[in-house]
Parts: C-alpha cells; structure tokens; sequence
C-alpha cells in the first residue's frame, strides 16, 4: 500500500485491512477495517498522527522508508490499533518524541513500555508550531477511552479525529463523499464503541463544532470529505430523540416464544409502529446495536431454560445493558414449561437502562387467545407511548 496525498504536505499512511472480520475478539467486521495514520510536514517539523495495528507495522515502516526524519508522533489513543506499532516507529526515529494527553502518558508506558522521557503531554487546545502549519490539540476524553484527543489542523481546515467518527469499512476510496454506505458503517461504530458514552459524545461534539472543519480525518474507515454529514449524524445518534421504533432481540426453543414474537411485530406494524425482530441464534450483533441507536422500546422474548432465559438472550440482554442506548421503554415476553424466573433475571440485567417497563408476559407452554389478546394490548400500549414521544 502507498502512501496517498491529502492536500500539500499532508499525507494518508496507515494499512486497509479488507480480511479482517473480527475486533476485540467481540465485534463482528463483515466490510473489514482500515488503520489509518497521516504525516503532516510543516517547513521546520515533520509529524506522525498516530499507528497502525502492530500485525500490519511493516506496512508503515515501509511507508515511511523515505522519510528521512520525524520530529512527533502523536498518539491520539493508546488502543493497539492505533498505538501498536509507535515502538517500531520510535526505534526508526530515536529523536522523535511522542505527544498525548496526560492521561494516555502512563497508559503508553504500562501497555507499550515507551519510555517515559520520550513522551510529551500536551494540554487542551495547546498549539504547536511546524512552519506553516499549525497543531492545535482538542482533548476529547471518553471517545472513547479516557486519554483520548484529537488534533486539528487549521491551514487545511483537517480534523485528526482518531475513533471519533470512524468506521470499520475497508475501502479503496479515500473519502465517503456522500456514500450512505459509509454513514451505516458509522453508525454501526457509533453502535457497538461510542454509544454507552453518550452524554461525552454531546460535550466533545459542541468542542468540535466550534472549529471550522472542511476534512474529517478519522483513524478507522474513509476520510469525510463533507463532514456535515458525519457531524449531524452524531447529534442526532447520540441526542435524546428516539425513533417509532421497536427492536425485539429473541430466541424460541419449540416455538412458542416465536408465536407470541410473530404476533407482536403484526400488531405494532398494523399500529403504525416500526418493529425490527432479531432472532438471536442466527443475528449479526452489530446489526441489533445499530437498532439500538435509534429505537424507543425494546422487547425482549426469552424461553426459559432452567427457570432462567435462554443464554442467547442474556447474552443480547447484557449487550444491551454495557451498550446504554437511549430506549425509553421495554418490555420482556416469553414462554416457560412448569416454571420460570426469566423476568426476574432479566430485569437484573439492564439497571443501566433508564426504562419505563410496559409489562411483562410470560406464558404457560402454547399461547392461547388470552396471550394474544395481551400482545394486543401491549402493541397499543407502545403505540401510545410512542405517539405521545
């Protein structure tokens, strides 16, 4: 891979990784991913934003084979796939110093054994010159770790915003353009990385919005070449506003749990009301967080397996919960043989999420008329509540 021109003295470096199906051994890639890195080269000093993954380091190096100096590298994020290979770029440059924030300085010491006396912090909105252009350092903490910054580049108008609008999208173009394929693979890294720190995203996107941004340059996916479209997109993702939307995570053993869902999603969508069911043997995870974004209600459908819920459904239950999305109702239906506790483990599940419960509706082996008529009227009852959002 070369190394490909921004603007005039800026540069993308960094590796696409279109195997990649798999992060933090949890999130499912099924478009891959990129690592992406930039050199900026003022007239006096040259600077390196960020890493790459430490698996594909002899990319950068090789990138990097005619730069004949670095001055910095600044680590926006300590995370390997962005910091992983910084100890093979320091022994290539011994004179380079590494700029973070506080923070990430001992961060970067415990996970990279990087040597304390070559690191710099930096404070928020601290500049730095390098001739001609000119590094202003945004500390951005909780996006999504708690050292993390961003760098903007103001004579070029580029925002270094490392996980900060990122996708996990790999791609031979080097900006989105106005791709809505990118904007899902956004909000499915907003889904399954940004969102349980909602409320900082609301604090560090006002800093954002007070620079004057004409590039986004994010550490994982194409670059935002009309970022008002990313930038909306995270108001609105990470805002209080929820969608007529219901998402109904669920598993069925011999079909009587699969009954009772079939018949929810037909009276929410004879309502007027979205509904989006995920069988969970068988659902990409991402696919439910980004669901998750936006939705107002969540029903949960459980069989119960030794009076508790089936294992996939704690599992989506639990996600749920590390995830805190903004739904403002729940629900949980299902079904049991001689006994069950599945409402009782699942309540316990999700003390993150801030829900009205609408009920609950557990039923003894096949659903009969009497269930039926109860979905009903839970159907209606999330129609109201919805209208009334």
């Amino acid at each position: 891979m070369k190394a490909r021109e921004i603007c005039k003295g800026v540069q993308w470096m960094g590796c696409v990784d279109w195997n990649r199906r798999l992060f933090d051994a949890l999130i499912p890639l099924p478009d891959g991913t990129s690592y992406n890195a930039y050199l900026v080269r003022g007239s006096e000093k040259t600077v390196l934003f960020d890493a790459v993954d430490p698996a594909v380091s002899h990319v950068l190096l090789a990138q990097l084979a005619d730069v004949p100096r670095l001055d910095y590298l600044v680590a926006h994020h300590v995370e390997q796939d962005h910091s992983g290979a910084i100890p093979a770029v320091l022994a290539k440059y011994p004179e380079a110093i590494v700029l973070c924030t506080p923070k990430a300085k001992p961060l970067l010491t415990d996970h990279l054994a990087i040597a304390p006396e070559r690191i710099r912090t930096v404070e928020d909105n601290e500049t730095l010159p390098l001739g001609g252009k000119t590094l202003r350092f945004i500390h951005t903490p909780w996006v999504h770790w708690p050292e993390t910054m961003c760098t903007y580049l103001p004579e070029d108008r580029i925002l270094f915003s490392c996980d900060f609008f990122g996708s996990h999208l790999a791609t031979s173009a080097l900006c989105s353009g106005t791709d809505p394929y990118v904007c899902e693979a956004a909000k499915r890294y907003y889904a399954e990385i940004m969102m349980p720190f909602r409320s900082m995203i609301r604090n560090n996107m006002k800093k954002v919005r007070e620079l004057d941004v004409g590039l986004i340059a994010p550490s994982h996916g194409p670059l935002h070449d009309h970022p008002e479209i990313m930038l909306s997109a995270y108001e609105d993702w990470s805002s209080d506003r929820v969608a007529n939307q219901v998402v109904i995570p669920y598993m069925s053993m011999h079909g009587s749990t699969e009954m009772m869902v079939d018949h929810l999603v037909a009276a929410l969508t004879a309502r007027g009301v979205g509904v989006q069911p995920f069988e969970l043997s068988t659902t990409d995870t991402g696919k439910l967080a980004m669901s998750l974004v936006d939705a107002a209600t969540l029903v949960v459908g459980t069989p119960t397996v030794h009076v508790g819920p089936h294992p996939h459904v704690f599992a989506a239950v639990h996600l749920a919960n590390a995830l805190r999305p903004k739904v403002k109702y729940a629900a949980i239906i299902g079904s049991y043989g001689w006994g069950t506790k599945a409402v009782e483990q699942v309540s316990a599940l999700i003390p993150n999420l801030k829900v009205e419960m609408l009920g609950t509706l557990m039923c003894k082996g096949l659903p009969q008329a009497d269930t039926f008529a109860a979905l009903d009227a839970l159907a209606e009852n999330i129609r109201a509540k919805h209208e009334a959002l």
